[in-house]
């Protein structure tokens, strides 16, 4: 009876663990990171270059690290996402359509500066070096092209040096401590960003629909797995807001769900998943009218 026991007890754990796994597992979101401007004055000299900007590219990498290290997207570095962002207001194409992501991020070095402070005594001398940064970002939703958060963030940094009867550490200025301060500044931005870019569901599109196969963009690299569920949506009808000129997408209608057979492609951009229905059906007609859609826990 106790193996018996010990064994209902194992069966027992490992499928709470296995749900508990399930459950926490987050659908990877695709995001493009566009070029961090520098609108601070040391931008602004007459020798300054823009299109090499050590600051700005400090800023990104450093947005990038903390996004990657969260585990919960696919990070896709366009240089021009920023210009693309600008020109789609007049172009043909959607911002969705230019850009292969959920979620775009913009963002600039608003403030900098340096400043020493000193104090002098009888026997010792004092030196404070502090750095402070504000940093704005914008996240654009990719599908609505709409900026659903827009925040700044302050950092600061400082190293002290001290000196007695003229022993102890004279430092230079510490370049260090422009990363640092950059950093807490994003810092203060990320909880937000992870958090806008997970709360709305994981959406997919169909790309092929015939006898021998049903596919659907996104892929392993973006989290998906054979037998995971999806419900399948109409797009909703589009109206005119008269208060802003925007469109706004009503909510579709549920017609089904499909299940992950396999996934291929190369690249987290080329990914593509076999998929077939467990429920309900669609127009093979008309792709473009209907999206897949994350079942939210």
């Amino acid at each position: 009876m106790k193996i018996i026991k010990l064994f209902f007890v194992a069966i027992f754990i490992i499928a709470t663990t296995f749900e508990t796994t399930y459950s926490q597992r987050v659908i990877k979101r695709k995001v493009a990171i566009g070029r961090f401007s520098n609108e601070t004055q040391y931008a602004k000299g007459l020798f300054y270059d823009k299109e090499n900007d050590p600051m700005g590219k400090q800023a990104l990498d450093i947005l990038s690290a903390k996004l990657s290290a969260s585990n919960k997207f696919i990070l896709l570095e366009r240089s021009d996402m920023d210009k693309i962002y600008k020109e789609s207001a007049n172009a043909d194409k959607t911002l969705q359509q230019m850009i292969p992501a959920d979620y775009l991020i913009l963002g600039s070095i608003t403030q900098f500066g340096r400043k020493n402070l000193g104090k002098s005594g009888v026997f010792s001398n004092k030196k404070t070096q502090i750095v402070e940064a504000t940093v704005s970002i914008r996240l654009v939703d990719v599908i609505s092209g709409l900026i659903i958060y827009s925040d700044e963030g302050k950092g600061s940094s400082e190293i002290v040096s001290k000196t007695v009867l003229g022993i102890g550490g004279k430092a230079g200025f510490d370049a260090s401590l422009s990363d640092k301060a950059i950093s807490t500044a994003i810092s203060q931005l990320v909880e937000n960003i992870i958090n806008k870019c997970t709360n709305k569901a994981w959406r997919s599109y169909f790309l092929s629909y015939d006898k021998d196969a049903i596919l659907i963009s996104g892929g392993k690299s973006q989290g998906l797995l054979p037998g995971d569920k999806f419900s399948v949506f109409s797009k909703g009808k589009k109206i005119k807001n008269p208060q802003n000129g925007l469109m706004i997408e009503l909510p579709g209608k549920q017609v089904g769900s499909v299940l992950i057979i396999s996934s291929g492609g190369n690249t987290s951009e080329t990914e593509y998943s076999f998929v077939k229905f467990a429920e309900g059906g669609i127009d093979s007609n008309k792709l473009n009218n209907y999206y897949i859609e994350e079942i939210k826990q």
